[in-house]
């Protein structure tokens, strides 16, 4: 289920719980956009994630690129990424997401090609929080 709202600072607000988890993905955007996820267990953040995502100022469709990241971000990982998987295409656009370091600390970057030219770039990090006991 996908909850949603609007914020008082123009900024969207995504959550989701099950159980003794949560999410919270609060983001700035359109284009370009900036945002973190943070997962929290038993009411503590445990992960977060930031990012930061341009598209080239001559993509004369926005909409379309960004369903295409969507339907990037969806597709099946097989055990990889931290955001979307290694590569994914679908007709003129071409998504590669490269990154280094595991789910305890982590930094990426996606890109998107299309027609073989690259037209958008986003810059990802995170880790876990709030880890060491009494801090």
């Amino acid at each position: 289920p996908k909850n949603e709202i609007k914020e008082k600072d123009g900024s969207t607000t995504l959550w989701y719980e099950s159980g003794d988890w949560k999410f919270n993905d609060n983001y700035f955007g359109g284009e370009p956009y900036g945002g973190r996820t943070i997962i929290s267990y038993k009411n503590k953040p445990i992960w977060i994630m930031v990012y930061y995502g341009k598209l080239d100022d001559n993509v004369s469709d926005v909409n379309e690129a960004y369903l295409f990241l969507r339907k990037a971000l969806r597709a099946p990982k097989e055990g990889e990424g931290f955001r979307g998987p290694k590569e994914f295409s679908d007709g003129k656009f071409k998504y590669t997401n490269n990154w280094q370091g595991t789910l305890e600390n982590y930094s990426g970057k996606e890109e998107i090609y299309l027609d073989g030219n690259l037209v958008y770039t986003a810059m990802y990090m995170g880790g876990l929080v709030d880890q060491r006991e009494g801090d």
